[in-house]
């Protein structure tokens, strides 16, 4: 059993997490709202050998080498690679802390936005029409670029439909069934329909990829930053004919004032991935990493 339990800012518990996480800990303190700097997160943990977080915090260097009993820090958020990850996890394992974060748990909502704005856009259901006429997304000449858990979810549900999904992804995957690979400016170029579906800080997406996907087209980023850069994406959107969706205005990074006032940006500004359920599941997923590392640090 951990000694104290701190969760620095919200973490998305459900209630009846939040009580498990007794379990786990002699003392437990949960705080409601997102800490202002480092001096107020080392204020915060204090003690504690056991902290979580969000992903509207940061736990760094100096943090950490001012908390000396900490042994565990728990990233209550998605953690795909060190590089991207809003703990310095190096100085972690170097002043033997471990870290474990979650991912893949809010992927069916991500999926349900994307099939809802696609739809709306093709029929004119609540927005402008695409064509000039109703359109199926059966073969609906779709692009996934990056193949991981949450592009493969929406190219699986599209190709359901009777979409032509290609991809793009660092190599060609042999269980990708009746998608095609192809590299990253040809699959822009040939696609009506692109999804962005890339780990965080992966700015995949230049100028030149904006020239290859040319105009007439659909971008939408489901990443959880921006995989392009967003001087490029202001200058497309402001071509006629093109139509850029994000669930939130930080999938498109760095814009203008006025990017979001454009007809042909769509964000819905709120979090598809954000369900009931997700939450339910990043709980789970929290408390079996809260297993996993005190039984780690106890054979240890």
């Amino acid at each position: 059993m951990f000694d104290k339990l701190v969760a620095i800012e919200p973490v998305s518990l459900i209630p009846s997490a939040e009580e498990a996480l007794h379990r786990y800990a002699r003392e437990v303190v949960l705080y409601r709202d997102v800490p202002g700097d480092d001096e107020e997160i080392v204020r915060r943990i204090g003690d504690a050998d056991a902290a979580l977080l969000s992903y509207t915090s940061r736990i760094t260097r100096s943090v950490m080498e001012r908390c000396r009993n900490l042994r565990y820090i728990g990233m209550c958020c998605s953690l795909y690679s060190e590089e991207s990850a809003n703990v310095d996890i190096p100085c972690a394992r170097e002043l033997g802390i471990r870290v474990l974060g979650i991912r893949d748990y809010g992927d069916r909502g991500v999926v349900e936005y994307v099939l809802h704005e696609l739809i709306g856009l093709l029929h004119g259901f609540g927005m402008p029409m695409l064509h000039d006429e109703p359109a199926e997304i059966t073969g609906l000449r779709v692009g996934i670029v990056g193949l991981g858990v949450s592009g493969r979810m929406i190219a699986e549900a599209l190709q359901f439909l009777g979409a032509e999904i290609a991809y793009f992804a660092r190599a060609p995957k042999p269980d990708a069934k009746g998608m095609t690979f192809k590299p990253l400016n040809q699959l822009l170029r040939e696609s009506e329909v692109v999804f962005t579906c890339l780990n965080k800080n992966v700015l995949l997406l230049q100028k030149e990829q904006f020239e290859a996907l040319g105009n007439g087209k659909v971008l939408f980023n489901t990443s959880i930053g921006p995989g392009f850069d967003s001087a490029a994406l202001e200058a497309w959107v402001a071509q006629e004919g093109n139509h850029f969706f994000c669930d939130t205005r930080a999938a498109a990074g760095t814009v203008s004032d006025s990017f979001f006032d454009r007809p042909n940006v769509h964000c819905a500004n709120v979090s598809s991935g954000r369900t009931r359920q997700a939450f339910v599941l990043l709980s789970q997923k929290v408390l079996d990493n809260l297993q996993t590392a005190l039984a780690e640090i106890e054979k240890a």
